[in-house]
């Protein structure tokens, strides 16, 4: 705070510093890891902390199981089915069927 004489910079102009200053800050970062591995600051097991803040929402409606993820996607096949049908687009004839369908008919053609 006293580098800045209490200044408070706004998200975008730190977004745009960092944007500007990109390469920079990578060759800082790295020789700051090199020198805590210099002074024997890192291990094997280092926990690196960014400060970044995420508001956490686990609501039953952004909670998600395998379950409802599989109901969700069958409700969203069944609601686009519905949709073609409703605009008169008809469902392609499953493989099987028309096997059944095609061979039924050569057995009438040929009695």
């Amino acid at each position: 705070m006293w580098l800045t004489g209490r200044l408070a910079p706004d998200h975008k102009t730190i977004a745009d510093f960092r944007k500007d200053n990109g390469p920079a800050i990578r060759k800082v970062c790295v020789q700051f890891v090199e020198l805590c591995r210099k002074m024997g600051l890192l291990t094997k097991a280092s926990v690196a902390i960014d400060g970044s803040k995420f508001k956490a929402v686990n609501s039953r409606d952004n909670n998600f199981t395998q379950g409802k993820i599989q109901r969700r996607q069958k409700q969203m096949k069944r609601s686009v089915a519905r949709y073609m049908r409703s605009t008169g687009h008809r469902r392609p004839p499953d493989r099987r069927r028309r096997r059944a369908v095609g061979n039924g008919a050569a057995d009438q053609d040929a009695a």
